[in-house]
């Protein structure tokens, strides 16, 4: 689906910024604004106009919070924060060494803990003990009475922040009774930023603790506890489902078979080519933002490491350890992981459904950007019908 550029990358960068607008994660008429000052292709003008797009709409966030007016605070600093993020999003270049990519990721970061602290209940941030160190994470609760309620553990993939979790997921939930304890595992957020943590395959040993967490919330149900991941995620939660089985269900969002085989197959198409992957990465937005994220959050120095890095990343041999309920999204035009979730549904043992998103309904993107009412109505429907059972 075409969103206001040609390119790819850009067009679903786009989208995916805008589709958070039900959950007064954006508002389109910013969007389209920022938009039409950066031109095709240009990174640079992408952060920085992005920036300032976000810039402003703080300073409206600051100045109703101090006025007293919390819900217009409230809306103002969680569009703040998306579009921080958005404008750190292409920044993958150095993101160590780059101060200003730091200072987005700072600013979407505290927008959104401004804006949690005024969500109705606030939200609660967390550390949840992981091997030597912690996570960081957000506990959304329905309300205050204290009631368990079933409860979603989730995460995002190959480059989601924990702040994004509350427009891609926990927003929709909250509406529906469900109480999200969200998460950024390795490899995520501020935990690769801040704590030098990079991916893992074995996705089960940061799980495990997290559930181990979830069973100490008075307000999460220990026999409702739903795992949600999203677009790498759907490997991630699918191996850390197979080992973990405390879980009452999984969802994929979207099912991801072989992570390595995308890269693998990304780096034979270099092979053969004048210049190699530097010449394409210097071609095509796409490609240079995958490889740079994955120097970055896989802790490698290009792409033949990240090749080997990834070989472990499949679910061969591992899908039909999954027991519990599983149901797997797919997007009919997915530009990362196209067929993937029909066959890791095919390699399911347990009780599962899979759904396909639709290009002719508007939700056939990658992790179905722009369709978020249709991406929740659907899982949320399946969750509720699962549960009551």
């Amino acid at each position: 689906m075409k969103f206001l550029y040609d390119d790819e990358s850009f067009s679903f960068e786009a989208l995916r910024a805008a589709g958070y607008a039900p959950y007064a994660g954006a508002d389109l008429g910013e969007v389209l604004v920022t938009c039409r000052q950066i031109p095709e292709g240009d990174e640079e003008a992408w952060s920085t106009q992005w920036a300032a797009t976000a810039a402003r709409i703080e300073r409206t966030g600051r100045d109703a919070l101090a006025a007293g007016h919390k819900v217009s605070a409230r809306e103002a600093l969680l569009r703040a924060s998306n579009y921080y993020r958005t404008a750190d999003f292409y920044r993958r270049e150095d993101p160590a060494n780059d101060a200003e990519s730091a200072r987005l990721a700072k600013a979407s970061q505290q927008t959104f803990a401004d804006a949690a602290a005024l969500l109705d209940p606030p939200a609660r941030a967390l550390r949840i003990p992981y091997e030597d160190t912690t996570l960081p994470g957000y506990l959304f609760l329905v309300d205050d009475s204290g009631t368990p309620r079933p409860t979603l553990i989730y995460h995002g993939g190959y480059d989601s922040t924990l702040e994004e979790n509350y427009f891609a997921l926990a927003a929709g939930a909250l509406r529906r009774g469900y109480n999200v304890l969200a998460f950024d595992g390795p490899g995520q957020g501020s935990t690769v930023r801040n704590q030098g943590l990079h991916f893992r395959p074995d996705w089960e040993a940061v799980v495990t603790p997290v559930v181990d967490f979830a069973l100490t919330v008075p307000e999460a149900d220990p026999e409702r506890l739903v795992l949600v991941g999203t677009s790498l995620g759907g490997y991630l939660a699918a191996r850390a489902a197979a080992f973990e089985h405390r879980i009452a269900a999984c969802v994929l969002h979207d099912g991801t078979w072989d992570f390595h085989a995308v890269i693998a197959a990304l780096a034979d198409r270099t092979a053969s080519l004048p210049g190699g992957i530097e010449a394409m990465m210097a071609e095509n937005t796409q490609v240079r933002w995958i490889v740079r994220n994955g120097r970055w959050t896989l802790g490698v120095s290009g792409l033949d490491e990240m090749v080997k890095a990834t070989e472990d990343y499949k679910m061969a041999g591992i899908a039909d350890r999954i027991t519990c309920p599983t149901l797997v999204l797919d997007a009919e035009n997915d530009q990362f992981f196209k067929g993937q979730p029909q066959r890791l549904y095919a390699e399911l043992t347990c009780q599962k459904e899979l759904i396909t998103f639709r290009e002719d309904e508007g939700a056939g993107e990658h992790c179905h950007e722009g369709a978020m009412f249709l991406f929740h109505q659907r899982t949320f429907d399946w969750l509720d019908t699962l549960l009551a059972a």
